[in-house]
């Protein structure tokens, strides 16, 4: 809550936690009234930050709150040394009795009963601000704080239980998504390379093939079809892929390969999106090594996705660069662009699969124009392909700037030679 006008460095701040609003209301009216900046707050957590905030003089609050309790605030506040010598009262319905000893156990300065005296509340306020405090025998203090901390004890073993419910609920929801995913995905295969195949037949019969060559319209038609159609399936094999990653099920199919013909052929698969761009990609076939084991159609997926991203995030007129290095074990991959790079806190988060860094109203239905959209897996798909075959990736990026472009690195590290003694677990 911000200050009003006119408001005194030396006047004293109060906090009134309380969920009732007639009882927030009165109890803010009088005190203000009386000279007082008042501050409020209808849950126990939200009084816990505004005391942290605004440090006040003196903290009023209910004990039965929807959150946390009067008695539970107290207890948090005062492990801060800020709060060692804040008054806090508990302002509550609940009567005297063991309710009050449980109070003082929590470590309250005072206790008042509801419903509001106006003229007593103003006298207390005034003897807690003094440094005035209730006082309470030993023994009956002793076994109240034996009771506040069962109590304690209690509620939070209630809650861990609650929480490890909510956990076990929404593991099953997770397996339930995963599995509706990958079989939502190997049905939607299957139709589709129909029409692929289809759409292609359809190109190369006779009458249709002149009618491409002699009309413009009927070839862009005929071509924005095959092309929609094969776009769509690399969104379902993308879909496949990363169902096979979620549900552990991802099997590499190892042999010898040349990690350097493949790199190859990806940097050719871009021409056609480096034109449009325009942008410059930069690779050497030489600094790559010609052998490995591995699994080559992933390793050519995790590069074409690498490649892709970059293109994705560089402005026009920028540059990729496809470089590698190896030792005797390892193979060490990169992929820097002069792009808008990627801010501290989304380095790690950009592999969760369906992250989509920036603004999503920004991308278009390209995934080779700038910041171009995607479904959010093709990272995803990167970092399960990489740890399949035992390997690390990771990015690194000066931060996330559109206008200095300061570029970012995307490292991948993998054994050169892959032998998986046990099913990959992703």
């Amino acid at each position: 809550m911000e200050r009003s006008p006119g408001v005194e460095s030396s006047q004293k701040t109060i906090l009134y936690i309380e969920d009732d609003p007639a009882s927030r209301s009165l109890v803010e009216r009088a005190l203000s009234h009386l000279g007082y900046r008042v501050l409020v707050a209808e849950r126990g957590l939200d009084g816990v930050d505004i005391a942290r905030r605004e440090l006040p003089d003196l903290i009023l609050t209910d004990i039965n709150l929807p959150d946390l309790s009067g008695r539970e605030i107290t207890t948090t506040l005062r492990r801060d040394k800020r709060f060692s010598t804040t008054p806090i009262v508990a302002l509550t319905a609940q009567g005297y009795g063991e309710h009050r000893a449980l109070a003082m156990a929590a470590g309250v300065t005072g206790y008042l009963v509801k419903p509001v005296d106006i003229e007593a509340l103003k006298e207390r306020v005034e003897y807690y601000l003094r440094g005035g405090s209730d006082q309470i025998d030993a023994a009956t203090l002793s076994d109240a704080q034996t009771k506040y901390i069962q109590e304690i004890v209690g509620r939070l073993e209630g809650q861990i239980r609650d929480l490890e419910s909510s956990n076990n609920a929404l593991k099953r929801l997770d397996r339930m998504k995963d599995s509706f995913i990958q079989v939502t995905a190997h049905e939607l295969r299957t139709p589709l390379t129909l029409v692929y195949g289809y759409g292609r037949l359809l190109a190369e019969i006779p009458e249709v093939k002149a009618a491409m060559e002699q009309n413009e319209n009927t070839r862009a038609t005929i071509q924005g079809l095959n092309d929609g159609i094969k776009r769509m399936q690399n969104i379902v094999n993308e879909i496949v892929t990363i169902s096979r990653i979620m549900t552990n099920q991802i099997d590499l199919s190892l042999g010898p390969l040349n990690p350097a013909v493949i790199a190859e052929k990806v940097v050719k698969n871009q021409e056609e999106a480096l034109r449009v761009r325009p942008l410059t990609l930069h690779f050497e076939r030489a600094n790559w090594p010609e052998r490995m084991r591995g699994d080559g159609d992933l390793i050519a997926l995790l590069l074409n996705n690498l490649v892709s991203n970059a293109i994705k995030y560089t402005p026009d007129g920028g540059s990729v660069y496809l470089t590698a290095s190896s030792d005797e074990q390892t193979l060490r991959i990169s992929v820097r662009d002069t792009g808008i790079g990627v801010a501290k806190d989304e380095q790690k988060r950009i592999f969760e699969r369906f992250h989509t860094a920036g603004d999503t109203r920004l991308h278009s239905t390209s995934k080779t124009a700038f910041r171009g959209g995607g479904l959010g897996l093709g990272l995803a798909v990167c970092k399960g392909i990489v740890e399949a075959h035992g390997g690390n990736i990771w990015v690194e990026s000066p931060g996330f700037d559109p206008q200095t472009c300061p570029g970012s690195e995307f490292i991948v590290q993998i054994p050169l030679s892959v032998t998986p003694l046990r099913k990959n677990k992703l």
